[in-house]
């Protein structure tokens, strides 16, 4: 069964509200105590309920907390940079760590840095390089592979166009043989009408004798 919503609006009953309250003050100090714990922040809670009692909570002390409070508004006040600037300032540091973190890991990955690891961080980053080198060693064979097909693609292309060639030169020869042989031929037997005409010279002028 799922929950229903409640909608966000003063309780009427004097009663329910009361319950509301005790309940949801004892989740309010019960997350403000694990952000203390899980982020290392210093709070300080005060609620006064609607019959005017005091229910408080501090992760250290309420003093504390509100006498850094007055000195924060203090600094503000003074023209200390504004909460917007505090928070860019705070994405910065944390900016500066996290390179920081992921250039150290970069120097372990390259063997160094490494005297302040322990034995399970060391068992870590071995399993990371093995991995690594792996898929590197994997990639390599492929593109390695990849080469060698591409090669012999390219040998099947040539060793198809000299084929072609051979193919072409062997019939322009053909060619070339063929005209020679009929040239040859006609400077051996010359045609017989050559003779004819030779003839009937000769038959013309022993008719004039």
């Amino acid at each position: 069964m799922t929950r229903r919503k409640i909608q966000i609006k003063k309780i009427d009953s004097v009663t329910a509200r009361q319950v509301a309250f005790s309940k949801r003050r004892k989740g309010l100090f019960k997350k403000a105590q694990e952000l203390s714990t899980l982020c290392d922040a210093e709070i300080a809670l005060l609620v006064f309920s609607s019959t005017g009692k005091l229910y408080d909570y501090a992760s250290s002390s309420i003093q504390q907390v509100i006498e850094r409070y007055d000195q924060h508004s203090a600094i503000q006040i003074q023209g200390k940079p504004s909460v917007d600037l505090q928070l860019e300032d705070d994405e910065k540091e944390l900016h500066k760590v996290a390179v920081a973190e992921k250039t150290r890991e970069l120097r372990q990955l390259n063997g160094e840095e490494l005297q302040g690891c322990t034995l399970e961080e060391l068992q870590t980053l071995e399993e990371r390089l093995e991995r690594g080198l792996s898929r590197v060693s994997k990639t390599k064979d492929e593109r390695i592979l990849k080469q060698i097909n591409a090669l012999k693609r390219k040998g099947i292309q040539l060793m198809e166009e000299n084929r072609r060639m051979k193919q072409s030169l062997v019939h322009e020869q053909g060619q070339s043989s063929e005209s020679i042989i009929v040239c040859s031929s006609s400077d051996i037997n010359p045609p017989q009408d050559c003779y004819s005409s030779d003839k009937s010279l000769r038959l013309g002028l022993s008719l004039f004798k």
